[in-house]
């Protein structure tokens, strides 16, 4: 078993109130949880920039390898107009 934590930073230029970058991120949150994946918001107070902590746990290197393309695939198909940044680690 291997634990997988992303760390993923979202640049939001077209936001100008918590408010609207809180709905954008409870929409990816809840997206991402068909991934049977566990999702925590830690962004801090600047609305221009959201993070997300990912954490899930997989059989082996190649499975949690495959989850976090399929993961990185659905953030680029389903939010194009927003750029991120991807940190991953795992254990």
């Amino acid at each position: 078993m291997v634990i997988v934590n992303i760390t993923l930073d979202f640049d939001l230029p077209f936001v100008f109130s918590l408010k609207e970058r809180r709905k954008i991120v409870n929409s990816i949150k809840d997206r991402l949880k068909k991934f049977n994946v566990s999702v925590l918001d830690i962004s801090g107070e600047y609305p221009k920039e959201a993070s997300l902590a990912v954490c899930y746990l997989a059989h082996n290197e190649k499975q949690a390898e495959e989850i976090f393309r399929n993961i990185e695939k659905f953030l680029e198909r389903n939010f194009p107009e927003i750029e991120f940044f991807i940190d991953k680690e795992i254990i």
